[in-house]
């Protein structure tokens, strides 16, 4: 199972910048950048608070548990 990270799509739908979403959270852009191509190793607890303040939803929303496919 892989974890899979769906800001980018969240930031689309609300039209909303990756720098936008920076500047109201407080977390630096490029560590945005990060979770919008699913590159990031590392999701603190409070970074994910702040983004689900600011786009106001749930953890759930962002965060996807996704089987990997098998050969």
């Amino acid at each position: 199972m892989k974890v899979r990270i769906s800001l980018n799509e969240m930031l689309i739908e609300r039209k909303m910048s990756q720098h936008e979403l920076s500047r109201q959270t407080g977390i630096r852009q490029p560590s945005i950048n990060e979770m919008c191509r699913n590159q990031t190793q590392r999701l603190p607890l409070n970074n994910l608070a702040a983004i689900c303040k600011v786009l106001n939803c749930e953890i759930v929303d962002i965060l996807k548990l996704e089987k990997e496919p098998t050969d």
